[in-house]
């Protein structure tokens, strides 16, 4: 099958059948039917003179830091949806939490030509920057928000802030199992808000037990047993994500402690094991499909935009999940 074919098939010119993959301006009739007999007869253009004539490779590079994460599965999803939408081939790179290799991948897909990049969930260095401000291709940053760079962010800060304020209600004593503060939003924003909220109820901070985990729920149970054995008095305790939540709950455990009873516990992300953990945690949900989605619609724009891509952050709204491991 060519594309005289298809022109013929739907009645229209070859160049507008051109067009039409190469998602320039035909009217919505036209359009309708073209993806219809494409659909129809399985139509594939050919890769690289649609490249050579469009100069776009219609991939897209996206680096994320693990692949067996929940919220990251789900932004890859809602990125990949919006790629598809659009006729663009999604190239997944898988860093481990090795800033070297990030910034190893960011040089390949720069020298192998993809139409733009999407960077998850990264610690930002002075070599980051260096090779951003290099790249000819836009960039969007995803779940950080990252001053001179375009990015789809949650509100980390007041997710954590309006946490606290729920566990104030019935806690007294008080403690925090975080991430590393070179994280902005999981680490840094996260405990600041946290914190602000415990001042704003007049609780004491000066003295707060806090212990810094890994992503794991192996380090969160970890962590959180060194907590219990060296504070035993703590009736509450806050944790950057689910997963580390239910590392949490897991020492309580086996700490012979009740929950919410004899300590309450609450995380951030809204997963699915801290859904399905007993109790199911208390959490704050983050619409990380949407994030994925609208990061995918800001690159593709960037893409678009002839004199080059204006820096642009959108902030998303979160929700505050209640659930039974709190009072």
């Amino acid at each position: 099958m060519t594309i005289n074919e298809i022109a013929a098939l739907a009645g229209v010119s070859r160049a507008t059948v051109s067009r039409y993959l190469n998602n320039g301006y035909i009217s919505k009739e036209k359009k309708e039917r073209l993806r219809i007999i494409i659909e129809e007869t399985g139509y594939r253009p050919a890769s690289c003179a649609q490249m050579l004539r469009s100069k776009k490779t219609l991939c897209i590079g996206v680096i994320i830091p693990k692949i067996n994460s929940d919220s990251i599965g789900k932004m890859v999803a809602g990125i990949s949806r919006k790629l598809s939408e659009s006729g663009y081939q999604l190239l997944l790179a898988c860093t481990n939490n090795d800033e070297k290799k990030e910034l190893n991948y960011l040089n390949l897909f720069k020298e192998n030509n993809v139409d733009g990049i999407i960077l998850l969930g990264t610690i930002f260095t002075e070599e980051h920057r260096e090779i951003l401000s290099m790249m000819s291709v836009p960039i969007v940053v995803l779940a950080q928000n990252i001053p001179g760079c375009s990015c789809i962010y949650s509100d980390d800060y007041h997710a954590a802030f309006e946490m606290g304020k729920l566990l104030c209600k019935k806690g007294k004593n008080f403690a925090m199992v975080g991430v590393t503060e070179k994280d902005r939003a999981a680490g840094l924003q996260r405990k600041a808000g946290f914190l602000d909220a415990l001042k704003e109820s007049g609780k004491e901070t000066k003295n707060l037990p806090i212990y810094v985990s890994d992503f794991s729920l192996e380090s969160g149970k970890k962590e959180c047993k060194k907590l219990l054995s060296e504070h035993p008095y703590i009736d509450t305790i806050f944790c950057a994500t689910d997963t580390i939540a239910v590392g949490a709950l897991l020492a309580a455990r086996e700490a012979g402690l009740k929950v919410p009873d004899d300590i309450q516990i609450a995380g951030i992300g809204d997963n699915s094991l801290g859904e399905v953990s007993y109790p199911p945690i208390t959490t704050v949900r983050f619409f990380y499909d949407e994030a994925g989605y609208q990061a995918a619609n800001m690159l593709l724009k960037h893409i678009k935009t002839p004199m080059g891509p204006v820096e642009e952050q959108i902030q998303l709204n979160f929700e505050l999940i209640e659930r039974d491991s709190t009072k």
